[in-house]
C-alpha cells in the first residue's frame, strides 16, 4: 500500500514542476513578444530615417 502513496507524491511532484515551468515558460513567452514589438517599432524608426536620407546627384 505504501508504494501506491509513493506515486502519488512523485505524480504531485510532476504536476508542480509542469505547473511551474509552464509559468515560467508564458513569462518569457511575454518577455519575447515585448522584445519583438520593440523591434518593430525600432525597424520603423529605422525605415523612417532612411527615407528622410537624400543622396546627391554625381552629375
Amino acid at each position: 500500500m505504501i508504494w501506491v502513496w509513493i506515486f502519488l507524491g512523485i505524480g504531485l511532484a510532476g504536476l508542480i514542476t509542469m505547473t511551474s515551468y509552464a509559468v515560467w515558460l508564458a513569462h518569457k513567452a511575454s518577455d519575447l513578444f515585448s522584445e519583438l514589438q520593440m523591434l518593430g517599432k525600432r525597424a520603423e524608426e529605422l525605415a523612417d530615417l532612411v527615407s528622410q536620407v537624400k543622396v546627391p546627384s554625381t552629375e
